[in-house]
Protein backbone atom coordinates (compact mmCIF):
# COMPACT_ATOMS: atom_id res chain seq x y z
CA UNK A 1 0.00 0.00 0.00
CA UNK A 2 1.06 3.64 -0.82
CA UNK A 3 1.48 6.22 1.62
CA UNK A 4 -0.61 9.43 0.94
CA UNK A 5 2.09 12.31 0.90
CA UNK A 6 1.71 15.74 0.77
CA UNK A 7 4.24 17.79 -1.57
CA UNK A 8 6.02 20.50 0.00
CA UNK A 9 4.45 23.71 -1.47
CA UNK A 10 8.19 25.54 -3.01
CA UNK A 11 6.17 29.08 -3.92
CA UNK A 12 7.45 30.94 -1.22
CA UNK A 13 11.02 29.28 -1.30
CA UNK A 14 10.50 30.35 -5.35
CA UNK A 15 10.03 33.39 -3.85
CA UNK A 16 12.41 33.65 -2.05
CA UNK A 17 15.12 32.72 -4.71
CA UNK A 18 13.98 34.99 -7.32
CA UNK A 19 14.37 37.62 -4.43
CA UNK A 20 17.73 36.62 -3.70
CA UNK A 21 18.99 36.69 -7.14
CA UNK A 22 17.15 40.13 -8.09
CA UNK A 23 18.97 41.48 -4.90
CA UNK A 24 22.32 40.13 -6.25
CA UNK A 25 21.70 42.08 -9.69
CA UNK A 26 20.84 38.50 -11.34
CA UNK A 27 19.55 38.05 -14.14
CA UNK A 28 17.71 34.34 -14.33
CA UNK A 29 20.12 34.25 -18.07
CA UNK A 30 23.30 35.09 -15.57
CA UNK A 31 22.29 32.26 -13.09
CA UNK A 32 20.84 29.30 -15.81
CA UNK A 33 24.72 29.74 -17.51
CA UNK A 34 26.31 29.85 -14.10
CA UNK A 35 24.85 26.63 -13.28
CA UNK A 36 24.54 24.76 -16.79
CA UNK A 37 20.30 24.90 -16.88
CA UNK A 38 17.87 26.06 -18.78
CA UNK A 39 16.69 29.39 -17.89
CA UNK A 40 12.87 27.83 -18.03
CA UNK A 41 13.65 25.91 -15.10
CA UNK A 42 14.55 28.70 -12.89
CA UNK A 43 11.78 30.37 -13.74
CA UNK A 44 9.20 27.59 -12.90
CA UNK A 45 11.06 26.88 -9.94
CA UNK A 46 10.52 30.87 -8.74
CA UNK A 47 7.43 31.51 -10.06
CA UNK A 48 5.13 28.31 -10.26
CA UNK A 49 7.04 26.93 -7.21
CA UNK A 50 8.31 23.38 -9.42
CA UNK A 51 10.21 21.36 -7.30
CA UNK A 52 14.22 21.57 -8.19
CA UNK A 53 16.22 18.01 -7.77
CA UNK A 54 18.02 18.31 -4.76
CA UNK A 55 21.64 18.80 -6.56
CA UNK A 56 19.47 22.21 -8.50
CA UNK A 57 17.67 23.26 -5.28
CA UNK A 58 21.34 22.98 -3.01
CA UNK A 59 23.20 25.00 -5.38
CA UNK A 60 20.38 27.53 -6.14
CA UNK A 61 20.67 28.29 -2.38
CA UNK A 62 24.26 28.44 -2.08
CA UNK A 63 24.84 30.56 -4.46
CA UNK A 64 22.30 33.00 -3.63
CA UNK A 65 23.11 32.87 0.27
CA UNK A 66 18.78 31.76 0.75
CA UNK A 67 18.53 30.19 4.11
CA UNK A 68 16.55 27.40 4.32
CA UNK A 69 15.34 27.23 7.85
CA UNK A 70 12.50 29.49 7.56
CA UNK A 71 10.69 27.29 5.01
CA UNK A 72 11.82 23.86 6.91
CA UNK A 73 11.02 24.90 10.29
CA UNK A 74 8.88 27.91 10.39
CA UNK A 75 8.35 27.29 14.04
CA UNK A 76 12.18 27.31 15.11
CA UNK A 77 13.77 30.76 15.30
CA UNK A 78 15.66 31.03 12.39
CA UNK A 79 20.19 31.63 13.24
CA UNK A 80 20.85 33.19 10.19
CA UNK A 81 17.59 34.51 7.87
CA UNK A 82 18.42 35.15 3.74
CA UNK A 83 19.43 39.19 4.73
CA UNK A 84 21.89 38.40 7.02
CA UNK A 85 23.21 35.27 4.84
CA UNK A 86 23.47 38.26 1.73
CA UNK A 87 25.21 40.72 3.97
CA UNK A 88 27.81 38.89 5.37
CA UNK A 89 28.26 37.63 1.75
CA UNK A 90 28.65 41.20 0.89
CA UNK A 91 30.99 42.22 3.48
CA UNK A 92 33.42 39.21 2.62
CA UNK A 93 33.65 41.17 -0.27
CA UNK A 94 34.62 44.05 1.28
CA UNK A 95 38.30 45.45 2.26
CA UNK A 96 39.51 47.13 5.07
CA UNK A 97 38.36 50.96 4.58
CA UNK A 98 34.67 49.83 2.99
CA UNK A 99 34.65 47.97 6.36
CA UNK A 100 35.54 50.98 8.61
CA UNK A 101 32.53 52.50 6.51
CA UNK A 102 29.96 49.68 7.53
CA UNK A 103 31.51 49.83 11.14
CA UNK A 104 30.39 53.43 11.69
CA UNK A 105 26.98 52.91 9.47
CA UNK A 106 26.50 50.05 11.98
CA UNK A 107 27.51 52.07 15.14
CA UNK A 108 25.46 54.97 13.94
CA UNK A 109 21.88 52.87 13.40
CA UNK A 110 22.70 51.32 16.95
CA UNK A 111 23.32 54.88 18.08
CA UNK A 112 19.71 56.16 16.39
CA UNK A 113 18.42 53.25 18.10
CA UNK A 114 19.48 53.74 21.55
CA UNK A 115 18.49 57.41 21.34
CA UNK A 116 15.02 56.47 20.28
CA UNK A 117 14.55 54.29 23.18
CA UNK A 118 15.79 56.70 25.62
CA UNK A 119 12.94 59.19 23.80
CA UNK A 120 10.03 56.96 24.80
Amino acid sequence: MKRKIEKYDFKALGQAIKDARNSKGMSRNQLADMMNIAPRYIASIENSGQHPSLQIFYELVTILDVSVDQFFFPNKVVDKSTQRRQLESLLDEMDDKDLIIMTATANGIMEAKSEGRAEN
